[in-house]
């Protein structure tokens, strides 16, 4: 039987504050559990249901687990249709990533964490491995935002900083982009590039701007004003592959 401690501690990870003091974070959703459990995260418990234990027990068997009752994870989890499992896991630390002549994205004040969450899904699905983040940018280990990856943030490394200093060195091409630049569809991409998204309910950032060193826009054969940040990236990251070098 789960402790009152132990019902505590977990619940106080629903909080950015208390996951950022304990630097830990809850996985929730059922379908993340195989990446996770073959990434690199160090998990420290799992609190699992009987009945899920017993269809899961090869995977889990050698984990610190507790089986509780369904309705108890019901209350432990962020999300009220959850019966089967919760993980408490080990955050990563925050440690810079380098362009190794790869594709990287950058987010820019992305503040929504299902964008964040798609955002990041739609990276794993195109094979980039990094992402660039404002620190102004919804926090990565946000219940929504995890479960919006749908595993993918196993898969992910993803460094917060001051995007002007991280970028102003950098001697790979910046992209950005808005609505009346550049057709992407007409543009020649190198195979190493740093490509900017950004909230769309504000400007990019005006240090930002200045460091981009090539603006493009979505063609629209309508009249739609703008996209949804994950939308816009899904359209560029997928017109870019097709027309790389």
């Amino acid at each position: 039987m789960i402790s009152k401690n132990q019902i505590k501690y977990i619940k106080s990870l629903h909080s950015k504050i208390t996951r950022n003091e304990e630097k830990k974070f809850l996985v929730e959703w059922k379908k993340s559990l195989i990446e996770l459990l073959n990434s690199d995260f160090r998990i420290e418990k799992l609190i699992i249901s009987q009945d899920f234990y017993n269809e899961n027990i090869a995977l889990i068997s050698r984990y610190n687990f507790e089986i509780i009752k369904e309705n108890e994870i019901t209350n432990l989890s962020t999300y009220k249709t959850n019966t089967d499992w919760i993980a408490v896991i080990y955050q990563k630390e925050n440690i810079k990533l380098n362009n190794n002549n790869e594709i990287i994205l950058v987010l820019d004040n992305i503040k929504d964490p299902w964008n964040l969450g798609t955002i990041i899904r739609i990276a794993d699905f195109y094979s980039i491995k990094k992402i660039i983040a404002s620190n102004n940018t919804c926090e990565f280990y946000n219940p929504k935002v995890i479960s919006r990856t749908m595993g993918s943030f196993s898969r992910i490394s993803i460094y917060y900083t001051n995007l002007e200093d991280y970028l102003k060195n950098e001697q790979f091409p910046i992209y950005w982009s808005f609505l009346s630049w550049e057709d992407l569809h007409k543009t020649k991409f190198e195979k190493s590039w740093f490509l900017v998204i950004w909230n769309e309910s504000n400007w990019i950032s005006k240090e930002i701007e200045k460091i981009v060193t090539k603006k493009i826009t979505i063609s629209k054969p309508w009249n739609a004003e703008s996209l949804n940040a994950w939308v816009a990236c899904w359209i560029i990251v997928d017109n870019i592959f097709r027309n790389i070098k």
